[in-house]
């Protein structure tokens, strides 16, 4: 009898441990229901145009439903806010751009989340430069022609961006302080919304995603000035890099998918390898190609999680130049 008792309380306390730790819901059971994958943007947004890229070949590996939420605000902050604070168990995931995973924590105060604790790097899909973009009214052709302007008018010339800490923001401080210019922000609440004032004249100037202003660039409703990063993109070969016009900022911004902190290693391998298999394929990479992003890398999750842990020193570095750092 005592021994039972002893066998009971052993039995008791290990299910205790395991309910304190995330596990693999009944082994090779996930998923066995939805799952949701966070677009921290508006629809049309250039995370939600990749968010929904992903969802339906994932859906498809994966033989579950993957439906995306749009959670739109302060530069992807709300959205990815709500995946840190979501169970890890692998039914909520995110899309988020570089931006508010390595650049808001420089640059804002009080975030509510913590990057590199609260949230796991599963896969990179992708990774560009961003829009230089002028509406045609403004007569700018390049960067040279938006310098000259502002130069003249210090003060009046204001830009845009998808919203503070982004990494439009941080690229146009950048050429603030290269140039000598007096340009005030206008921080919007996603790119769906400054494309729109873009398109509108309410703006003169602004930073875009790669992908959201391409059909209004080809039409000539919107003048592409200059692409930030390493190499133009495919879609508008036309459009010189920002080092090719002077001014040298040859990083790449990215979209990834994150998950939240200890979900468990099986099933971030699992979407890892999921989501890399998407990528390879020539279908998913004609769809890049066409909303002019280069050739997605394929990465483990642990070579993203070096890269997002590199990028996070690199755009420190750039904030401190630029003024911006939340210190």
């Amino acid at each position: 009898m005592h021994g039972v008792q002893i066998h009971r309380r052993t039995l008791l306390a290990s299910a205790l441990a395991l309910l304190g730790t995330p596990a693999l819901a009944q082994g090779d059971a996930w998923p066995n229901k939805p799952i949701r994958l966070v677009a921290p943007g508006a629809a049309g947004d250039g995370v939600d145009i990749f968010a929904r890229m992903l969802a339906g070949p994932l859906q498809d590996a994966l033989k579950q439903s993957v439906f995306v939420e749009n959670k739109v605000g302060a530069n992807s902050v709300i959205g990815n806010d709500f995946v840190a604070k979501a169970a890890p168990d692998g039914y909520t995931m995110l899309l988020s751009p570089s931006s508010s995973i390595a650049i808001s924590p420089i640059v804002l105060p009080r975030m509510p989340y913590d990057t590199q604790k609260d949230l796991l790097p599963v896969a990179q899909v992708g990774a560009s430069g961003v829009l230089l973009m002028a509406n045609p009214a403004s007569g700018f052709k390049n960067l040279a022609d938006m310098v000259r302007h502002a130069r003249a008018n210090p003060g009046k010339l204001s830009y845009g961006t998808w919203g503070s800490g982004s990494t439009g923001h941080l690229a146009m401080e950048g050429i603030k302080a290269h140039y000598g210019l007096d340009m005030p922000h206008v921080p919007y609440k996603g790119t769906a919304t400054e494309l729109n004032d873009l398109l509108a004249n309410n703006i003169s100037v602004g930073f875009l995603d790669i992908a959201s202003p391409v059909p209004h660039i080809q039409s000539g409703k919107l003048v592409a000035l200059g692409v930030t990063g390493t190499a133009r993109g495919p879609a508008l070969l036309q459009v010189p890099t920002l080092t090719e016009q002077g001014y040298k900022f040859d990083v790449n911004g990215w979209y990834g998918v994150f998950v939240p902190a200890r979900t468990p290693q099986p099933i971030v391998q699992r979407l890892n390898q999921e989501i890399n298999r998407i990528l390879a394929t020539e279908e998913t990479q004609k769809k890049f190609a066409a909303l002019n992003m280069p050739k997605p890398p394929i990465l483990t999750a642990e070579q993203f999680a070096a890269t997002v842990a590199g990028d996070i020193a690199t755009w420190q570095g750039l904030a401190k130049m630029a003024k911006l750092t939340n210190e």
